[in-house]
């Protein structure tokens, strides 16, 4: 019996010191708990961190995106048009192709008035150059300077048309088709057409001059109560090149009772000396020389 006991006691020993015994379940426990292998949880900060730098990207992403197309969409056309018009279809997903910057040979074609008009301007009479010169405007091509003198364009018809004053963008900036047609002034409701006259131009060789023209109203109804004359290719020429539009300066239009102290260019012997420049009608200076007996140029 005492050897019987022995034994039981050095079994019930073993039991308790063997790791894979019923005893053993807890200590099985922590040591899944100390694995290395298994995946630790991230800490709050570094979550609230990489939500940031994803979102942060995703902006960047959505504000270069309109960007890179507008690069892309322009590099295309410029390789189409050096292709020439062949290799450019005339729509590209069922849109019409918008037109194209350059001309011809990677020229860049504007319109120009080449004359300044006499002023004042008055209602019923004649728009002229200074000193009554013809008012003349050219094709060119603005990365050389140069009047462009031969190709269809040398030869389109242009439109002349009044536009507001307040068109302020100098001429050395580029403004869309639609900026210049935004800024183009109709006759009042009632009247006749605001210029009268020849109002198309047809370039020869690049260049053109403007025929008889004349305003039948005053400038003083609309915002910037003055006008500019402006110039652009007429419908149906040039069609796909885009060929920037010319402006004059700002000028004031005057109702032609105003005529009557109008300067003359030039001036005949018999005008009254007042018909100079400089010299206001019964001013000072035009009292001081009747007073001396000048009475006409």
């Amino acid at each position: 019996m005492q050897r019987q006991g022995r034994h039981m006691e050095r079994s019930g020993s073993k039991r308790a010191l063997d790791p894979g015994g019923s005893g053993g379940g807890g200590g099985g426990g922590d040591d899944d708990e100390r694995d290395p292998k298994r995946p630790r949880v991230p800490a709050l900060a570094s979550v609230i961190v990489e939500a940031l730098k994803l979102d942060s990207l995703q902006k960047l992403c959505s504000s270069l995106e309109p960007i890179l197309r507008r690069v892309v969409s322009e590099e295309v056309e410029r390789a189409l048009a050096k292709l020439g018009p062949a290799a450019a279809p005339a729509r590209i997903e069922g849109r019409t192709s918008p037109k194209r910057i350059e001309g011809p040979n990677g020229s860049n074609l504007q319109l120009q008035f080449r004359s300044r008009l006499a002023l004042p301007l008055f209602t019923g009479g004649k728009v002229e150059g200074e000193q009554g010169a013809s008012i003349h405007v050219v094709l060119l091509d603005a990365n050389t300077g140069h009047v462009v003198t031969s190709g269809p364009e040398s030869l389109a018809k242009l439109d002349v048309l009044v536009l507001e004053g307040d068109f302020n963008k100098e001429k050395d900036e580029d403004w869309t088709e639609e900026e210049f047609e935004s800024h183009i002034v109709k006759e009042r409701e009632g009247k006749r057409p605001l210029l009268n006259g020849d109002i198309h131009v047809t370039l020869k060789e690049g260049v053109g001059t403007i025929g008889e023209l004349i305003f039948t109203d005053n400038s003083s109804w609309i915002r910037s109560r003055k006008f500019r004359l402006g110039m652009r290719v007429s419908s149906g020429f040039c069609e796909g090149i885009r060929i920037k539009e010319a402006k004059t300066e700002a000028f004031t239009v005057k109702d032609h009772r105003g005529e009557l102290y109008k300067k003359h260019y030039p001036p005949a012997l018999k005008d009254d000396v007042w018909r100079l420049e400089k010299i206001g009608k019964d001013g000072a200076f035009h009292g001081k020389l009747n007073s001396n007996g000048i009475y006409t140029v």
